[in-house]
């Protein structure tokens, strides 16, 4: 890793930092507060964090290239309670438990020519209709952005990752990076796009933000288990808000803000996010708790963020202009 002072519209010098993903600054399969940092940075600062996508299962044969990275993780790392691997974490000084991360998506960039889409049985929202194994590896073409399926059609690339979170709280203990939880993590919210904050709440000193599970593209639902899965590189800023205290994540682009709510059931995933976006509305408006339920019934649209992840998701979203900003 690295980092360099530079200075960004004229403000204030800012660090730029590097974490490359290698089997010392990755971790397969899991959340877990004792992880030791793979850097240190003050809030404000600027990372760019490089990770890998999949097992030694999903590598594809030239001409899609594999990172040496990649194979040198799958030699030395096994995975542990989940399947995603994951670079980090990232120690942010000054953060504390009760605090709230920001995390500003500045920029991502794909790594490889490919990328891949698995079913597996027992998995995925049609288990019963799709029994078995199926493994399709995708053509990438980053300059055109667009990505080609096998028979022939081309889609927009809209790169995000569909991991993004801190450590768990410490009497957690380890949490599988399957299930998205409080602490973020395997979210597949596919508008955390460059542009995008994710806010983050912080249950330990530090933060300790991992992310991984880059996604080209991938629609709500995310039904067949996997999107477009890749390795993608992010740029980040990292800003610790004292005054932000949340109970799940949230965020916000550049025209809405979006609530989430996590559990087995669809219905009690949706009244979560609910519940949270009247918080929000309540916080920044003065609404009284009703009132913000009436407007969430006329201008908030609930989505489906996804239904194959143990905790299934569901995303709250209403338009900044309704709320003022």
């Amino acid at each position: 890793m690295r980092a360099e002072r530079v200075r960004i519209s004229g403000e204030t010098d800012l660090a730029t930092h590097e974490l490359h993903s290698s089997p010392d600054t990755c971790h397969w399969g899991y959340f877990d507060s004792q992880l030791k940092p793979s850097l240190r940075i003050k809030s404000g600062d600027i990372a760019t964090i490089h990770c890998v996508s999949g097992s030694r299962e999903i590598l594809p044969k030239p001409p899609m290239n594999v990172l040496p990275e990649h194979l040198e993780i799958l030699g030395k790392l096994t995975p542990h309670l989940g399947r995603h691997i994951l670079t980090g974490p990232v120690y942010v000084e000054g953060a504390e438990r009760g605090d709230a991360l920001a995390v500003e998506v500045l920029d991502i960039k794909f790594r490889t020519n490919w990328g891949w889409n698995a079913q597996r049985p027992l998995a995925g929202t049609l288990p019963e209709d799709f029994p078995f194994y199926r493994l399709t590896h995708i053509p990438i073409d980053s300059n055109r952005g667009v990505a080609t399926l096998p028979w022939g059609t081309e889609i927009e690339l809209r790169p995000f990752f569909g991991i993004m979170g801190v450590a768990p709280p410490p009497e957690w203990g380890q949490c599988s990076s399957i299930e998205p939880r409080a602490f973020g993590g395997n979210i597949d919210n596919k508008h955390f796009q460059v542009g995008s904050t994710v806010y983050l709440p912080v249950f330990t000193e530090g933060g300790l933000f991992s992310t991984g599970d880059g996604h080209g593209v991938q629609g709500d639902g995310e039904v067949n288990l996997t999107a477009l899965e890749t390795s993608l590189s992010g740029t980040f800023r990292f800003t610790v808000r004292k005054d932000m205290k949340l109970n799940n994540p949230r965020a916000e682009t550049a025209t809405h803000w979006i609530t989430h709510g996590f559990d087995q059931d669809l219905d009690d995933a949706a009244k979560e996010a609910l519940r949270d976006m009247i918080r929000l509305i309540s916080a920044k408006t003065g609404l009284s708790a009703a009132d913000a339920y009436m407007l969430c019934s006329l201008q908030a649209d609930l989505h489906v963020t996804q239904t194959v992840d143990g905790n299934k998701g569901i995303h709250c979203m209403i338009a900044k202009k309704v709320i003022g900003g």
